[in-house]
């Protein structure tokens, strides 16, 4: 399938999503692909009276944000966010997640931790029968004693290559790097998750385990809508 078509399902599955903002909601916005086109389907019905206030996941969603003329609250308040909208890189059919592709990762699962309600929008090529394999995990870890870490990562199980972009070493908006670990299957994604964070040295890795609300999966054959526990 080609990536405009995939891109199709991306829109269809986002406006889906989108249903679920109601008047008055904080909603927190993910970032990357699956995001541009929440925000696109926010804006429009912005110009058709709704109100909300957003928590962006990246200063990409807030450019975003602002241009769909979505009102941001500040980083340090405390926010009472009914819905958060986000993509993912994997998805298994437990709803756990792999997630920060696009190096967001932390920011990202600090708002779905802060949302009543977690949406998660996906095209039907993100759908695995177990996490690992063909997409690397993101580790986010602080710059000093990386190799250290690295190995430790590694002793838990994977190969750990450090991000790059153009030749330099990769850094989040936060000023961490990331690892991107090679797993073949991450079987038992929650003992893993709580294995790589108890790392020191390790800020946050990109398992998403038990937070999905809703998932919603664009596919040739339409949008599918599922609810944890169902």
């Amino acid at each position: 399938m080609n990536p405009s078509n995939l891109d199709d399902l991306k829109r269809a599955a986002a406006l889906k999503a989108v249903e679920y903002v109601r008047d008055g909601m904080v909603v927190g916005l993910g970032t990357g692909s699956t995001a541009k086109h929440v925000m696109l389907a926010l804006g429009e019905r912005i110009k058709k009276g709704l109100k909300i206030k957003g928590v962006p996941t990246s200063q990409e969603t807030a450019r975003l944000a602002r241009k769909a003329k979505i009102p941001l609250l500040p980083d340090d308040e405390v926010w009472p966010i009914d819905v958060a909208i986000d993509g993912a890189d994997q998805v298994d059919p437990q709803f756990n997640l792999v997630k920060g592709g696009g190096g967001a990762l932390l920011k990202e699962k600090i708002v779905a931790a802060a949302a009543k309600r977690f949406i998660v929008v996906v095209d039907h090529t993100k759908r695995v029968p177990v996490l690992g394999g063909s997409f690397p995990l993101p580790v986010e870890i602080i710059p000093f004693g990386w190799r250290n870490t690295a190995q430790k990562i590694e002793a838990c199980g994977g190969n750990a290559v450090l991000r790059k972009r153009d030749g330099k070493i990769f850094k989040t908006e936060t000023g961490h790097y990331i690892l991107d670990v090679q797993i073949a299957r991450i079987d038992r994604p929650a003992e893993l998750e709580l294995q790589l964070n108890a790392l020191p040295g390790v800020v946050e890795n990109g398992l998403f385990v038990a937070r999905t609300s809703v998932l919603i999966v664009g596919t040739p054959a339409g949008v599918e809508e599922q609810h944890a526990g169902h």
